[in-house]
């Protein structure tokens, strides 16, 4: 994976980057809450191990006319209990993000990052799947979504998970300043799907959703997209059972008893179902090549096939369903992982594996905001904290992306220092 980089902020980066804060000031309250933005976000973006409040604080550089006896306390104040609106934040950012980098051909990549904690009193901390760690461990985990363009990819938004635990203790809800529209069970996959709402209906451009296979198991949320009349490529696991060929039912009716049946079943001689894992035992892969790397094709071995779910079949759950695709991959290590697709019947291989294939850069843009940005530095526990603090980093890493974007459309002239430092 490309390791990126925070620039150096010589001086007309940081112009750059008090321009790019001003086009948030509307968004804040009052106008010392958009200074201490532009601050916070100057304190992200430099380099440095910590990116915490109290080491944050202490090597940025305040704006002219800005004097804050502790500077530590007022940002802490900034990110943990001012009320400035992340949402309508968030919404700014978005749009400006669209104007440089939206694209018909978009991606929307449903993904989510896990923050491991020590203690019980951090909002949403519980134990749970932490894929920061690779198992289960005390963390917080927050679904998300991002766009991947043509043009460059960047995250859209994020939401904190509530465990069920959480859900039951309305004196915990309160301490952490839960808001009431947010106390109520909601799955990984339901949160994501509003998310997905929330920024299709300000009209970004995009028809495919991708996703891991802790979404893709889900029936409900594959349902969730097909209904909103998206196609999509979700990861499954390999104990999920398909058709190989249209199966035939028989419909309720009566019984060879005479009473009468209340489900649809299989008819006899109609194909049985079987696992994705005895599929792909059987199932001749190819080669597929799906973009040029720094170090030369990325390729993989893949199987492109239609398939008949198969899922709650002896309770007939799955009659009358049409066929999806199934995508099988051999990855370099041997393991095999599966991906459900409704993508049109005519669809290539190639053009499958390469939206597939479009979740890595989503993979780097959450490397680039916990390693640099400091996304999963946050100290604070309340739900207001968390999400305050996960929308600046987001700006971080969008001020950051078009500042990639204007040196490739404006390379740096020979010897003058570039947003990498080059």
């Amino acid at each position: 994976m490309n390791r990126t980089h925070t620039p150096e902020l010589a001086p007309e980066v940081l112009d750059r980057l008090g321009s790019y804060a001003a086009l948030f000031r509307d968004d804040f309250n009052r106008p010392r809450q958009a200074q201490y933005s532009g601050v916070y976000l100057q304190g992200l973006i430099l380099d440095g191990d910590r990116k915490s409040i109290e080491p944050l604080s202490r090597k940025v550089t305040l704006p002219a006319g800005l004097v804050v006896a502790d500077l530590d306390q007022a940002l802490q104040q900034f990110v943990g209990q001012s009320t400035w609106d992340e949402q309508a934040v968030w919404g700014r950012y978005r749009s400006v993000m669209a104007e440089r980098f939206a694209s018909p051909a978009g991606i929307f990549v449903i993904d989510d990052t896990s923050f491991p904690k020590q203690g019980k009193h951090s909002v949403g901390v519980q134990r749970q799947y932490c894929g920061a760690q690779g198992k289960r461990a005390n963390c917080q985990v927050a679904p998300s979504v991002h766009y991947v363009g043509p043009k460059g990819h960047y995250p859209l938004a994020m939401r904190l998970y509530l465990p069920e635990v959480w859900l039951d203790d309305s004196r915990r809800l309160e301490k952490a300043g839960v808001p009431e529209e947010h106390r109520r069970a909601m799955t990984k996959g339901r949160i994501a799907l509003e998310l997905l709402d929330l920024v299709r209906s300000e009209g970004l451009p995009g028809r495919v959703v991708v996703a891991d296979a802790g979404y893709g198991v889900s029936g409900p949320f594959r349902e969730g997209l097909a209904q909103r009349g998206l196609q999509y490529i979700v990861g499954v696991t390999d104990e999920m059972v398909v058709f190989e060929r249209e199966p035939t039912w028989v419909a309720p009716g009566p019984g060879r008893s005479g009473r009468p049946r209340s489900r649809h079943r299989l008819a006899e001689g109609s194909p049985r179902p079987v696992s994705l894992k005895d599929l792909a035992a059987r199932t001749p892969l190819r080669k597929v090549t799906w973009r040029e790397g720094a170090k030369g094709k990325l390729s993989g071995r893949f199987a492109w096939l239609r398939v008949w779910p198969g899922s709650g079949w002896a309770t007939g759950d799955c009659a009358g369903a049409g066929p999806l695709w199934l995508l099988i991959e051999e990855q370099a290590d041997g393991k095999i992982k599966y991906a459900l697709s409704n993508l049109p019947e005519a669809t290539r291989r190639v053009r499958a594996v390469r939206l597939w294939k479009s979740r890595w850069p989503v993979e780097q843009g959450y490397q680039q905001m916990k390693e640099e940005l400091g996304l999963d530095h946050h100290e604070g526990r309340s739900w207001r904290g968390f999400h305050h603090h996960a929308c600046l980093v987001m700006l971080a890493f969008g001020f950051l992306a078009l500042e990639r974007e204007r040196e490739e459309r404006d390379p740096a002239r020979p010897g003058k220092k570039g947003v990498n430092g080059r």
